[in-house]
């Protein structure tokens, strides 16, 4: 199963390559200001300009700025603590990501009254024609962040709680839930989470969880399901109308 040391350097090596910067800027303290760049490897979010985003694992904080706003946003931040870079009028939509607490992390007892089952890649396009887990399917076989692995639950021979990953780079699954609304407070989300995440570990990736800002249930599944904040991204802009000084 993979370490604590093993899951921290492959982390740090992928937020690396989607925010262009090293590995070692994240152990570092203050600002580090880089040039988006759509580099080989990256996770394949949706691609959008103008281009900023936030990253914090705790210590430094890394605004990765397209070319043309860089100067602007270095202007903007420079001298601003961490709380208030994140808060910037020209950056919203901050959400919280979580890692396995490895070494701590251990198999849950199921809630009873419901079937359990994994699903393999081969077999999950058949769960498409299920609606209500958005959060746990991408509904797309071939999507660029593709389904991978699911465990869900039943209760008389229908699904109602799906937890799904997938597959957002070589090295990092990412686990959504849902489960539907009259099932919700048994602690399915928590137990099919937990299940999924010791499944992706023993298979040699890891795993993670992000979730809105907002949403203190989801969070509260995380932390229940054996995960630990490990960073926060501030992902959208209101740039657009926003008069921004040409590069020179």
């Amino acid at each position: 199963m993979i370490n604590k040391k093993i899951m921290m350097e492959s982390v740090y090596s992928q937020l690396a390559i989607d925010y262009n910067c090293s590995p070692d800027d994240f152990l570092k303290d203050g600002f580090i200001f880089t040039e988006a760049s759509e580099n080989k490897d990256r996770r394949p979010f949706p691609w959008v300009t103008p281009r900023i985003e936030i990253v914090t694992s705790g210590r430094s904080v890394v605004i990765n700025a397209s070319r043309d706003i860089l100067p602007y946003i270095r202007e903007q931040l420079e001298g601003k603590t961490r709380y208030e870079a994140l808060c910037m009028p020209f950056v919203y939509g901050i959400s919280p990501y979580f890692l396995s607490d490895i070494g701590k992390i251990s198999p849950m007892i199921n809630p009873d009254g419901f079937e359990y089952e994994i699903v393999e890649r081969s077999s999950i396009k058949k769960l498409y024609d299920i609606a209500g887990f958005r959060n746990a399917l991408q509904y797309d076989e071939n999507h660029p962040r593709p389904d991978v692995l699911v465990t869900l639950a039943r209760s008389n021979c229908e699904i109602v709680g799906i937890a799904g990953a997938s597959a957002d780079c070589k090295t990092m699954w990412q686990i959504g839930v849902d489960v539907l609304p009259p099932y919700r407070g048994k602690g399915l989300a928590v137990s099919l989470v937990n299940m999924l995440t010791l499944e992706i570990l023993r298979r040699g990736y890891i795993p993670y969880y992000g979730t809105d800002g907002s949403n203190v249930v989801s969070q509260q599944v995380a932390v229940r399901a054996g995960y630990i904040p490990a960073w926060a991204h501030c992902y959208k802009t209101r740039l657009d109308g926003v008069l921004i000084p040409p590069v020179c």
